[in-house]
């Protein structure tokens, strides 16, 4: 097996995620309606009764508060149910058909993780251009910053959905066990409310919380990298944290995929 033939089967697969996406119309209204909807009943159903933390720097209003926070819930869901196609594929005998040809099982790992990271991205950034409406024009480099985080993230996403999907019988089981922990997780972000307004065992889950570092860096990303309200580390940390998750998000998946598939 050459490295070509094994960059040939990820863009492939990779390819086919987009291109499954693209034509299955009303998951893409999904993709882009529900969060626009959710920014807006949130923001403007909480605008009038939020206030930000003493020692928080500057003025701002929830739904601008709230933007990095929507931007993340875009990252993880469009980057979790991508990988939904793996419990699908195996029903359909797809998967079988591309475990059976000579390729390497990591190529499928990356074919899939590259798509949904890809499209969890596109989506992410293109709700960054819903920014001016509250008053926010990132530079080049804010967005740039965005960008990167918006790669871990979704990397990170699509591999631990890989690593779940691979092993379950039903995409009904894959939902129950997604929606167990992914809430919780952005909930527990920063992205609704500021850790420092949060009781002391919310901040700490808030601390510990990978996700959360993925919020603050959009937040850095946002404001131009200096001055974000509401951050919980500078932007050298949330780029180190989200990529040492995003790696050991990756290596679970080809440590789940050179398990058995059919036991």
């Amino acid at each position: 097996m050459s490295a070509t033939h094994a960059l040939q089967t990820v863009a492939a697969l990779s390819g086919r995620e987009m291109l499954k996406f693209v034509r299955d119309r009303s998951r893409l209204l999904g993709a882009l309606v529900q969060p626009l909807a959710f920014w807006g009943l949130l923001g403007l159903g909480f605008q009038h009764t939020f206030q930000v933390p003493a020692g928080v720097p500057g003025s701002v209003g929830y739904t601008e508060f709230l933007l990095p926070g929507i931007i993340t819930l875009i990252l993880l869901f469009t980057a979790i149910f991508s990988t939904i196609s793996i419990v699908e594929e195996r029903t359909s005998g797809f998967l079988q058909a591309v475990m059976v040809a000579p390729t390497p099982r990591t190529a499928l790992v990356l074919g899939n993780a590259l798509g949904g990271t890809l499209l969890a991205t596109a989506q992410a950034l293109l709700f960054v251009a819903a920014a001016p409406l509250v008053g926010l024009v990132p530079p080049l480099t804010g967005l740039a910053f965005i960008a990167v985080i918006c790669l871990l993230t979704g990397l990170a996403f699509t591999a631990l959905g890989f690593s779940i999907a691979w092993r379950m019988d039903s995409t009904r089981g894959f939902h129950a066990v997604m929606n167990l922990f992914l809430l919780p997780l952005w909930f527990l972000s920063g992205g609704l409310f500021p850790a420092a307004g949060a009781v002391p065992v919310l901040q700490a889950l808030v601390w510990i919380n990978p996700v959360s570092y993925a919020v603050s860096g959009v937040r850095h990303g946002l404001y131009g990298l200096g001055q974000a309200p509401a951050v919980l580390a500078s932007p050298g940390v949330c780029l180190a944290v989200t990529a040492a998750f995003a790696a050991c998000m990756l290596g679970l998946a080809v440590y789940t995929v050179q398990r058995s598939f059919f036991s």
